[in-house]
């Protein structure tokens, strides 16, 4: 358990990781390149790492350098992996590698955490089984631990649901080019988290995978297609920089985040337009996007295309006037932690009035009071409520060590704002 030291903090300027979701993405798309791939700025987290050991038992080379990654892609190709390959609780790492195991060759059997195996998988098991890939889960019970039997995928259409995730969309985008025939795939529910969607495509078109698509309903990527070999840069990671925005918010102090701009194609650098709506000032500059805290006032957002800051806005909101309703977010239920309930009890625990419902959430902004945390073994519930303790005496987060999910050097990181 750790202690948040409620003090005064000062202008900062800061320095996030590597985006985790496009650390994914290009560790995925290396794999199956042709040649050697370098990845510059990769996060360094359990996820990212729980990727990485994965295709390294499939058979992919990968030589890291702290946050330099060399990979030497198979071109499509994967060895036989007798072991299950356990990812933890990476739901990313899981539903993409899902989907790599299955132009693989042999059976793989995916596994990971307690949490993992209530997370739902069904609707890309259906996806892959349109196109004639036998995957199923072990337990009959639409969740992990899955059971994929690899070989040649000759393509097809499938019919998707993305309403739970739209890392079904991307797992099945990934792999289509190795497919003989492409895939032709129709959402027929959702997406949600669309810029997510934009993310994996920008990857594969960075290395010269050519898609066709209308909107967000359907996607057609031509088969017998090869990822290029090539050196890459992941931008900083928007999900990281929203904690620092936000302690801006809730503090007053000015922090600039560097690096990030507003071309950016990750979802979560809108955290800064919601922001802006409850009172802050946002200055758009040449290194950086800076936030300057004001009086807070409540807000109305849709945040389904930003679902990993909620519990940020959530904790931002219980120091805003009024009350604050989040919409569109019951793909929440099925994250790390049920981070609807999960969310709405610590801060019940705070003495703030919230409540969700099926698909959203409602805060009432008033005088917090420290408390315990409990995380939930969950990343962002660590990082979230942290916040809660810039403004407030004795705010206590259990379980600390969880933020080594996505950004192990949060604390460190958090603790500069202090120092003088």
């Amino acid at each position: 358990m750790i202690e948040i030291k409620s003090e005064k903090i000062k202008n900062s300027t800061v320095t996030v990781p590597g985006s985790k979701s496009y650390t994914h993405r290009f560790l995925i798309a290396a794999a199956l390149a042709d040649g050697v791939s370098t990845i510059y700025n990769g996060l360094v987290s359990e996820d990212t790492l729980h990727t990485l050991d994965a295709l390294t038992m499939m058979g992919i080379k990968i030589d890291r350098d702290h946050d330099r990654f060399v990979v030497h892609g198979g071109n499509g190709s994967f060895k036989r992996c007798g072991d299950p390959v356990y990812v933890g609780n990476s739901g990313t790492s899981m539903r993409f590698l899902t989907a790599v195991a299955s132009i693989g060759q042999g059976i793989y059997t995916l596994t990971g955490t307690d949490r993992m195996a209530e997370r739902p998988i069904q609707d890309l098991l259906d996806g892959l089984g349109q196109i004639g890939v036998k995957a199923t889960s072990v337990n009959k019970n639409g969740c992990p631990p899955v059971e994929i039997r690899g070989g040649t995928v000759n393509g097809g259409t499938i019919k998707l649901k993305c309403g739970i995730s739209s890392q079904f969309l991307s797992a099945l985008l990934l792999i289509a080019p190795c497919t003989i025939e492409g895939v032709e795939t129709h959402v027929v529910e959702g997406p949600v988290s669309r810029p997510y969607i934009d993310m994996t495509l920008e990857v594969m078109e960075s290395f010269d995978i050519t898609i066709d698509r209308s909107g967000y309903d359907l996607f057609k990527v031509d088969g017998g297609q090869t990822y290029r070999a090539g050196s890459y840069a992941v931008e900083p990671d928007c999900s990281q920089a929203g904690y620092f925005w936000a302690a801006a918010a809730i503090s007053g102090a000015e922090i600039k985040v560097k690096g990030i701009t507003r071309r950016s194609n990750q979802g979560d650098i809108r955290f800064t337009e919601v922001l802006e709506t409850m009172g802050c000032r946002i200055s758009d500059e040449t290194d950086g996007i800076t936030v300057a805290g004001e009086p807070l006032s409540a807000t109305t957002v849709d945040m389904a295309d930003m679902p990993d800051m909620v519990p940020t806005l959530a904790v931002v909101a219980a120091f805003a006037k009024g009350t604050t309703v989040i919409k569109n977010v019951a793909h929440l239920k099925a994250k790390e932690s049920d981070r609807l309930g999960s969310v709405v009890k610590e801060l019940s625990k705070m003495g703030i009035e919230a409540s969700c419902s099926d698909t959203g959430m409602m805060i009432k902004g008033g005088l917090p009071k420290g408390t315990d945390i409990d995380t939930y073994g969950d990343h962002r519930m660590a990082m979230s409520f942290a916040l809660a303790g810039l403004k407030i005496l004795g705010v206590k987060i259990k379980d600390e060590k969880c933020v080594e999910k996505s950004f192990p050097e949060f604390w460190n990181v958090f603790e500069g704002l202090y120092r003088r």
